[in-house]
């Protein structure tokens, strides 16, 4: 799915992503397309559920974000021997 129909099927709310197809340009992470896990009214409880999905599978591309911005853009986050930062 991409982020415009993410927008429109669930306007002004956070929501824990998978991305599907995202690129890195310049320490920004460009997602393309993806897949909705769950919304939430507030930013607390999709922090939550992040973290929940994160530990069980680190290895998958999992963000939340709030509808209301206008692009999937994250800072890109680097991977050293002790551990993301």
């Amino acid at each position: 799915m991409r982020w415009e129909e993410v927008q429109e099927r669930f306007p002004n709310e956070w929501v824990v992503l998978e991305a599907t197809k995202a690129h890195s340009e310049e320490g920004k992470r460009y997602i393309e397309e993806v897949v909705v896990i769950d919304k939430f009214d507030d930013s607390t409880a999709a922090l939550r559920r992040y973290s929940e999905l994160h530990k069980k599978d680190p290895h998958r591309e999992y963000c939340f974000f709030h509808t209301s911005r206008s692009a999937l853009v994250a800072r890109e986050r680097y991977v050293g021997v002790r551990g993301p930062r």
